[in-house]
């Protein structure tokens, strides 16, 4: 017996389906909900990665996951630390793919969460730098850890102010090579009303002075980026909605 080759198909559905999903407000609106009622539980500090804390939504690891195996990129550099764990995530997929490696910025790299990135088995595929993301010190110690035609990925998960976001996008934007994506953390907070906000947080940002506005405020200054319609379109339980771009042209 014959089994048809349906991948295609497969693939087409799902796209198809993604984008559709994309358009119902009323399902995104459902979503919304659901993480403002899980919010409570502290839902995205629940899980981990091959032991660490990684401060996700298990649909944002998906996503970046996809991201990943399809563009495999030479480096990919997240601004926002934390535990480590979203580092670590990132290892290894690289390792899996079998190059690359993860560069971590943080302005204040706790020393008990360099030791559990330090001294994890995918640590030497990571490299920490500490300090201010956007400074020119900082950005000149990135830079040095790229390799000449290197191509280049960027999550940005640090402060989340509209200005600190921007102001990320514009001196990180540019080091994304074609092909390879920018992902902008944390924009579902620029997708609610103020009810809806997060509080249980070190800091509170409200509708307005958010990544999602800092993202189209960016948008308008480049024509680099697109967002990626079908891949943002699923993204509901998602803390990152229309936070993944990806780079066009050089």
């Amino acid at each position: 017996m014959t089994t048809k080759d349906d991948r295609l198909e497969f693939e087409a559905n799902k796209r198809a389906m993604a984008l559709a999903l994309g358009k119902d407000e009323e399902a995104f609106q459902q979503s919304l909900n659901t993480l403002v009622a899980l919010d409570k539980y502290d839902y995205a500090y629940l899980w981990s990665w091959m032991g660490v804390p990684i401060i996700q939504m298990p649909a944002d690891v998906m996503a970046t996951q996809e991201v990943i195996w399809d563009t495999k990129p030479d480096i990919i550099i997240e601004t926002g630390v934390a535990r480590g764990g979203s580092m670590i995530f990132m290892a290894s997929l690289l390792k899996v793919i079998g190059k690359g490696k993860v560069i971590g910025v943080d302005i204040d790299i706790r020393a008990h969460n360099r030791d559990s990135i330090e001294t994890h088995p995918l640590s030497p595929l990571i490299t920490l730098i500490e300090g201010p993301s956007t400074t020119a010190e900082t950005l000149a110690k990135v830079k040095a850890e790229i390799p000449a035609g290197a191509s280049v990925m960027i999550v940005l998960d640090s402060d989340h102010s509209r200005d600190h976001v921007l102001d990320e996008l514009r001196s990180y934007g540019p080091l994304v090579t074609e092909g390879q994506y920018v992902v902008v953390a944390d924009t579902l907070l620029g997708r609610g009303d103020m009810s809806q906000t997060p509080t249980k947080r070190s800091k509170i940002w409200y509708p307005g002075d958010e990544p999602y506005t800092a993202l189209n405020a960016y948008l308008k200054e480049t024509d680099r980026f697109e967002t990626d319609e079908a891949l943002n379109g699923k993204l509901v339980l998602s803390s990152s909605p229309g936070g993944y771009l990806k780079c066009i042209r050089k």
